[in-house]
């Protein structure tokens, strides 16, 4: 894994000022129940606060271990990490509210101390806190904690089917309303529950489109994770074919091999799976896809990412391609259409990419979007136009390190072409 004493130091040091938060929490925790008449019911709030809560965050800490192997993260390691912020993400919400509350009794305190002097003033200068403050700061931490449990439970796998109609001036007369449907960063070693992952991909089947695609993270890092949903996923089928390309997560680059050689089997061994599946790999080549005499032509990349592995290469899996040709691009990182695909010299009319996840939160209305995941990159979700040429960054069929999603669902995503009308 790429600098990890770097990342192992930064979650650390989250979590110390976790434990920071707790040793608030539990101050507000304790002025909530001071006036209760149950000793017991006092204690075993505000003690089973700290044990629950601290000891999520040692399980985080420990879990962190789960990089020094060949294993990598399973669904036991997210789900600490899940419930570390999930519990953090509360507290901070807590603490705000304590903090605001004991932000006025400082300045009521220092007031009344300039404003008054001698032994005639009577009583401490700074008030005690108030129960009512604790109550609005529990009130508050309710809902991202409700909010981020409901992630947990039921938001990971809310599969939503997003439609795009695209025209072309250039597009064949026989490809004149075909559609495409593709799902990116399957991730299947996070999945929980099979039952629910099979609702996706039947989801995905009722479109009934022409051309399925796939681009890129089949698994976190090891190929024997997507094993147990072969039988699942190769169910996705197409009349013009399945294809699909590797995403970042698929070379195994972050987690510890006893070997160059045991990672490089590995490689083999997922690509191998993708046989399996029934999808065609597309390593920087090439395919055609005829109908009615007329063609277009089916591109697709090893990743190439900003910051990440670069192993892409455009002008090879060009290589054959009719420069008239109507051309589709498979890319996992958008960061290589940013960086690379609009400026080639070849026009590629549609790329289709995926590897954001739309950071698994954020929120999507008719009129607003945001995500934390806009920090980082420029095009993170949806369909992006410059020059008539087209981006579809598509929000991701299963999730990573948080388990859960919440604002930005799990997404199938169907494009229809069609011939732009003079």
């Amino acid at each position: 894994m790429h600098n990890r004493g770097g990342i192992f130091t930064f979650f650390l040091i989250i979590a110390a000022i976790s434990l920071v938060f707790d040793w608030y929490v539990f101050s507000g925790l304790k002025t909530l129940t001071a006036d209760w008449q149950s000793p017991r019911m006092r204690k075993l709030t505000i003690w089973g606060y700290l044990v629950i809560s601290v000891g999520i965050t040692f399980l985080f800490v420990g879990g962190l271990e789960s990089f020094n192997s060949a294993q990598g993260m399973t669904p036991y390691h997210e789900y600490t990490l899940s419930f570390f912020i999930t519990f953090l993400i509360t507290k901070i919400f807590f603490a705000l509210i304590l903090f605001f509350g004991d932000s006025g009794r400082l300045v009521y305190g220092l007031v009344r101390g300039l404003t008054h002097s001698g032994p005639k003033t009577k009583g401490p200068y700074f008030p005690a806190r108030r129960k009512f403050i604790s109550e609005i700061a529990v009130i508050t931490a309710a809902f991202p904690f409700t909010a981020f449990l409901y992630a947990m439970i039921a938001g990971k796998y809310d599969y939503k089917v997003h439609r795009q109609t695209i025209y072309y001036d250039e597009l064949p007369d026989a490809f004149d309303g075909f559609t495409i449907t593709q799902i990116s960063d399957i991730h299947s070693g996070s999945f929980d529950n099979t039952h629910a992952v099979q609702k996706g991909i039947d989801l995905a089947n009722a479109q009934k489109s022409d051309l399925f695609v796939f681009t890129g993270d089949l698994v976190n890092n090891a190929a024997w994770e997507i094993e147990k949903y072969i039988d699942h996923f190769k169910q996705l089928k197409a009349p013009f074919g399945q294809f699909s390309i590797l995403g970042n997560h698929d070379y195994g680059d972050y987690i510890m091999w006893n070997s160059d050689a045991e990672k490089a089997a590995n490689l083999v061994k997922l690509k191998q799976h993708h046989v399996e599946l029934g999808y065609r790999l597309l390593m920087d080549e090439n395919v055609v896809l005829e109908k009615d005499g007329q063609k277009i032509s089916l591109i697709g990349v090893q990743n190439w990412g900003k910051g990440f592995i670069q192993l892409g290469n455009l002008d090879k899996a060009l290589e054959g391609v009719d420069k008239d040709a109507f051309k589709i691009l498979l890319s996992h990182d958008p960061t290589h259409w940013e960086e690379k695909v609009r400026y080639h010299p070849t026009d590629i009319h549609l790329t289709l990419a995926g590897h954001t996840h739309g950071a698994q939160f954020g929120v999507e209305t008719a009129g607003f979007r945001w995500s934390p995941v806009q920090y980082k990159y420029l095009d993170w979700a949806g369909l992006i136009n410059q020059k008539n040429r087209y981006l579809y960054v598509n929000r991701g069929f299963g999730f990573l390190a948080f388990s859960g999603r919440l604002g930005i669902w799990p997404e199938i995503t169907v494009i229809t072409l069609k011939k732009k009308v003079v």
